[in-house]
């Protein structure tokens, strides 16, 4: 039986996304993502185009495959990376959650939603908010749905601070 993919079941996975994240409860956050998942934030090419091809442009972050996303995982809770020590406190806002395309009978669908990222950065004393755009390509598996790719449109890409997948 195939679910459907409803503006609430699509708001319920993103904002479990957002939540896991803000927590810090990775492992959570993880199993939301199939094991081929991409993450990928594209750079901006001018200011009113991004690049779209993270194999031969380049890319704020690009991550192929869960045990990426895993390995940057571990980078964080090992405080062995500079975007981790100490971890900055963040919160995500999602707004404007649109199915934007869903094949029932294939399991698939496309959601496109509005994020803000509000992040403080202990080193530094500061604050800083991220937004942009998410694009997610979700996918029907063991019953429920999961992330098989998600873009990131981060429409502020001055960074004052190190970005990770945490902070975005």
């Amino acid at each position: 039986m195939s679910l459907s993919l409803t503006r609430a079941a699509a708001e319920d996975l993103l904002y479990r996304e957002a939540l896991y994240l803000d927590t810090r409860r990775w492992d959570e956050w993880l199993a939301l993502y199939l094991p081929d998942a991409t993450f990928h934030v594209p750079a901006w090419r001018d200011e009113t185009s991004q690049t779209q091809d993270p194999e031969t442009e380049l890319s704020l972050v690009w991550y192929k495959g869960r045990a990426n996303l895993e390995d940057r995982v571990w980078r964080a809770r090992s405080g062995l990376s500079l975007a981790s020590s100490p971890l900055p406190r963040v919160v995500h806002l999602i707004a404007n959650v649109v199915v934007e395309d869903a094949q029932v009978e294939a399991g698939t669908g496309v959601v496109g939603s509005a994020f803000t990222v509000h992040l403080h950065d202990p080193r530094a004393e500061r604050t800083h908010a991220f937004f942009g755009r998410y694009r997610h390509v979700l996918v029907e598996h063991d019953g429920a749905w999961r992330i098989a790719a998600k873009t990131v449109h981060l429409l502020n890409d001055v960074i004052p601070t190190v970005i990770d997948f945490h902070s975005l």
